[in-house]
């Protein structure tokens, strides 16, 4: 039960599959009320979890919604980590400041615990709401908009061997998937998809289309197999001087240097375009390093994932760590109190222990920068810079925060949201 603020009671409970229409209606009015196509409702039915989502409800209304995707997160070292997917999470207008959204919360992160996964992960529609509830700011992305009539590529050798062919999206999904899957272990932050989620990334609803063509895609190809590829749109626009389309990159990836210049050389030199619109990619995509003018890319950073450990140890324990590392942490958590307290970590490349400790605490966290830096994009330095750590014993912050650095290896990426 959760109870509002004026003494009346209302009921939540795992969502059952004859109310998952009324469930879902509520989410779209949460955001924005804009109704969806058939095919997109029926994917997202078919993707819920009915056994780890919640709904609450006044009567016979769902004033609230929550559910958590049984993801896996790639994190430092390559592990492949159970993480709950916290995800449709929405209060009804009338019911704000009840304690609907504590409540969902509360039992989610109850939930999570007893299902074993160390780790719940979300993107948020609105970052001031789930710091609270201790999710910490892990990933960035960054969206670009490329003057591609002044900005030009220099490319790697072989990208001239690559062949590019086109390919309506839903021909090519099993080749394109198997060069996603070969990523993943590659860079922290990464979902491995379970059977359905292939489906997200060729969705083609007009609605999404922003006046934009129907989505389209090109593989590279060397020695007869699929090496990349990129799904975009184009949206044409014409000036008093002539064509100013746009190209708008859905997707792109790649295996190796040269098919991933060849693919972004092939979007810059679209007939009729002189825009290349990409959003949500890596900090370090290597674009930016093969880019004539940076100026002109107009790079913005936002960020993306944010994560927050479920089981402290656990947690720690699934990860490597850059440099050897000896700390104990004093963790703070007041929504889920049994990861407070002090926690030895002891790990460095090969592998990690974390265990409950009485020594004295080195370094002081919430759960929250414990959750930010957790898969190496947020130095624990930077957060001390901001007052949101505090180091006890002399030294112990700097080995800490190398540690926990992403040193040689790729910025942690979430590649596409859920």
């Amino acid at each position: 039960m959760a109870t509002d603020v004026t003494g009346s009671a209302a009921d939540l409970r795992v969502l059952r599959r004859d109310e998952w229409d009324k469930f879902y209606d509520t989410l779209i009015r949460g955001f924005g009320g804009v109704p969806e196509s058939a095919e997109e409702r029926e994917l997202w039915n078919a993707l819920t979890e009915f056994d780890r989502s919640l709904g609450v409800w006044d009567g016979d209304a769902c004033v609230g919604t929550a559910g958590a995707f049984s993801f896996r997160l790639t994190v430092p070292g390559g592990a492949s980590v159970p993480a709950a997917g916290v995800t449709m999470v929405s209060v009804a207008a009338t019911h704000r400041r009840r304690g609907v959204l504590t409540s969902m919360m509360r039992r989610q992160l109850d939930d999570v615990r007893a299902w074993g996964e160390p780790l719940a992960v979300l993107t948020a529609s609105e970052p001031a709401i789930y710091g609270r509830f201790g999710y910490g700011n892990a990933t960035y992305h960054v969206n670009a908009e490329i003057d591609t009539s002044r900005v030009r590529l220099s490319v790697p050798p072989g990208t001239d061997d690559v062949r590019l062919q086109y390919a309506a999206p839903a021909d090519v999904l099993e080749a394109c998937e198997a060069v996603y899957a070969r990523l993943v272990p590659s860079r922290p932050g990464m979902l491995a998809r379970r059977p359905g989620w292939e489906r997200v990334g060729v969705l083609d609803p007009e609605s999404e289309r922003g006046g934009a063509s129907p989505l389209q895609c090109v593989v590279a190809e060397r020695d007869g197999g699929t090496v990349g590829y990129a799904r975009y749109r184009i949206k044409p626009e014409w000036a008093t001087a002539g064509p100013e389309g746009a190209v708008v990159v859905e997707a792109l990836a790649a295996l190796d240097p040269a098919a991933d210049a060849a693919l972004w050389r092939f979007l810059f030199d679209i007939d009729l375009t002189s825009k290349v619109v990409a959003r949500g990619r890596p900090v370090d995509d290597a674009w930016q390093y093969l880019v004539s003018d940076i100026r002109r890319c107009l790079p913005r950073v936002r960020d993306s994932l944010y994560v927050r450990p479920v089981e402290v140890g656990a947690a720690l324990e699934a990860r490597t760590y850059q440099t050897p590392v000896d700390v104990v942490f004093e963790v703070e958590d007041a929504f889920c109190p049994w990861n407070a307290g002090r926690w030895r970590l002891s790990g460095d490349q090969k592998g990690a222990s974390c265990e409950r400790t009485t020594d004295a605490a080195d370094v002081v966290l919430s759960v929250r920068e414990l959750g930010a830096a957790y898969l190496g994009g947020v130095s624990l330095a930077s957060l001390a810079a901001a007052g949101r750590v505090r180091e006890v014993r002399r030294g112990a912050l700097a080995e800490a925060s190398l540690a926990f650095a992403g040193g040689a290896g790729p910025a942690p990426w979430l590649p596409h949201g859920f």
